[in-house]
């Protein structure tokens, strides 16, 4: 078995890079045929958006896969990409997303869900969870869920709350079995409504 995150990549804290100026090493070719180069999916909603996700849970989600401890239902394609990626090629991969500014999905949301989504994130998720434009967040304990698929984020609580996924720690488990559905709909919604730094303060 792998030992996840077993080797340091340099997060680039501070540089945030748009898609179009990041020369991607070649081993993001594979990936970016479903993620993007730019690390926005393609619009695709199943699809994850990587974009701004630090290196270490990039690497640890690749490493989880090649392992089998998460499984490819859904996409076999992902589990047979990663599994041609060396520790170097994963490095590579890694460093070239969390390089990356996360724009706005552009995916309808709820306003009124959204209000009473970003209320339960502050009081359930926000202590783990940071905004990918936050200060300090290659330091948070879970990845950035703002600017995230709603399909893909709703499948994700799904299968945490199902028990088809493992949550990395008991305080993440029990907050989500606590959710109800409608709750499910509201942190969707919330994070759904993304918008960077940058994009906010170019709005009129």
């Amino acid at each position: 078995m792998h030992q996840l995150a077993r080797f340091s990549i340099p997060i680039l804290s501070g540089l945030m890079l748009t898609g179009a100026s990041v020369a991607a090493p070649p081993a993001v070719d594979a990936c970016a045929e479903c993620h993007g180069a730019d690390g926005m999916g393609l619009g695709l909603p199943m699809i994850p958006v990587l974009a701004g996700m630090p290196a270490p849970h990039i690497e640890d989600a690749i490493f989880a896969y090649v392992d089998g401890a998460r499984q490819c239902v859904r996409e076999p394609r992902m589990c047979e990409t990663v599994a041609e990626l060396d520790e170097k090629q994963v490095g590579e991969v890694a460093e070239h997303y969390s390089s990356l500014e996360r724009e706005f999905s552009g995916v309808e949301f709820d306003p009124d869900l959204a209000e009473e989504g970003a209320a339960l994130h502050e009081t359930l998720c926000a202590q783990c969870h940071w905004r990918p434009d936050a200060i300090g967040v290659e330091d948070a304990l879970g990845i950035p869920l703002h600017g995230q698929r709603p399909d893909y984020l709703r499948l994700a609580l799904e299968e945490y709350k199902s028990g088809a996924r493992v949550a990395l720690l008991d305080a993440m488990a029990e907050k989500i079995y606590a959710l109800r559905p409608g709750d499910f709909e509201a942190l969707v919604n919330y994070y759904a409504s993304y918008r960077s730094a940058a994009s906010r303060s170019t709005q009129p």
